[in-house]
């Protein structure tokens, strides 16, 4: 019986690990999307001015002289 009770007791925390773990997973993928969106923001914001400032194509979107 003690053996069963130290089993069940052990699922328990593993339960609770696993759901904090689901927890900080789903934060973090909020968070990687936030981010992400910023950064493509920022790109754009940047490329914009880039545009601008030398009055053509950005540097970033131009082909390479080779192609």
């Amino acid at each position: 019986m003690e053996r069963l009770e130290k089993a069940e007791e052990e699922i328990a925390h593993l339960r609770r690990a696993v759901d904090d773990l689901s927890d900080v997973i789903a934060r973090q993928a909020r968070e990687i999307d936030l981010l992400t969106r910023r950064v493509a923001l920022l790109m754009e914001r940047a490329a914009e001015a880039e545009a601008e400032a030398s009055g053509g194509i950005p540097l970033a979107d131009q082909k390479p002289p080779h192609w």
